[in-house]
């Protein structure tokens, strides 16, 4: 060998040296570790009750310092003494909590699934079809712009005072932001998506499974989340108008009486039947689109 020539480093030996040099050190693992996405979800999730306990405690404090009447604000120790009366010995003025919110949830669930289900199918023929399109998406724009709790005088002449209108205005409520968010995210999907499906050779139900429903599924989910939210609201007004069931109709008889408290034990339910439901949609939405990159890191 001559004295120019260099030998070459072993294989085995170069790729342990590379392999020495790029190792994450001990800590730095550990940080990465601490640092993975559930962790952060777990951390999140325990950052979210922090704000509302706040709310809590200082709404308490109020009247420990005399700061507001119970009589105008209830505390909620109240609020909680008053729910447990209710549902363990019910008033006859209002009866069971339980029994009011089985009949909420009665129409929530019927008025929910009528307009869900509507949406879905408005969306899909008027995002998948230029004749759909037309024919669908103007009327949808023009009941978005529609006043919803104008309607309910409307509603009542037209189907009287029974569960059929407190149904539909849910329904309704349920209904728009439901198909406005679907159907802008069919119409967001990459057009060479679609390309990809002719040279595939999918016929109409593969690509509605492998394409459609997978790329607008996040702006679904947008929308399932605004139009529950959207639905409790419109349960809300819908059972005060002549109801003899449900929350709304304790609240509205509670009103007669002046029992604040009574009225915020109907809105705690109401809150905690929206989050419960919201929070159902959110687990759902971390399983279905866990392939999305998560920008929030802290």
């Amino acid at each position: 060998m001559s004295a120019t020539e260099t030998e070459a480093p072993p294989i085995g030996g170069l790729g342990t040296a590379v392999a020495a040099t790029i190792e994450t050190p001990a800590p730095a693992r550990r940080r990465l570790g601490a640092g993975s996405p559930k962790s952060r979800t777990r951390r999140r999730a325990w950052y979210r009750w922090v704000s509302p306990l706040v709310i809590l405690i200082v709404w308490q404090l109020t009247h420990v310092f005399n700061v507001i009447g119970e009589d105008k604000l209830p505390p909620p120790s109240m609020v909680a003494s008053t729910a447990y009366n209710l549902a363990v010995h019910p008033i006859p003025a209002f009866g069971s909590l339980q029994a009011a919110l089985l009949a909420s949830v009665e129409r929530f669930g019927m008025g929910f699934a009528a307009g869900g289900t509507i949406a879905v199918l408005l969306a899909l023929s008027a995002g998948l079809s230029r004749i759909g399109d037309a024919a669908i998406d103007p009327l949808a724009q023009m009941i978005r712009m529609l006043p919803l709790f104008g309607l309910v005088p409307v509603f009542i002449v037209w189907f009287g005072i029974g569960q059929l209108p407190k149904v539909i205005l849910v329904g309704l409520a349920a209904a728009v932001p439901l198909y406005l968010n679907l159907y802008a995210g069919i119409r967001s999907i990459d057009g060479r998506l679609y390309e990809l499906a002719q040279v595939l050779g999918l016929n109409r139900r593969e690509r509605l499974l492998n394409i459609v429903l997978p790329g607008a599924m996040p702006q679904a989910l947008v929308g399932l989340r605004q139009s529950l939210g959207t639905a409790w609201l419109a349960l809300v007004v819908a059972e005060q108008v002549n109801a003899s069931t449900g929350l709304g109709a304790m609240i509205d008889q509670a009103e007669n009486f002046l029992r604040n408290d009574v009225i915020f034990v109907a809105l705690a339910v109401y809150t905690v039947l929206g989050l419960l439901t919201d929070a159902i949609v959110r687990a759902f939405e971390r399983r279905t689109l866990a392939w999305r990159t998560d920008l929030v890191t802290s």
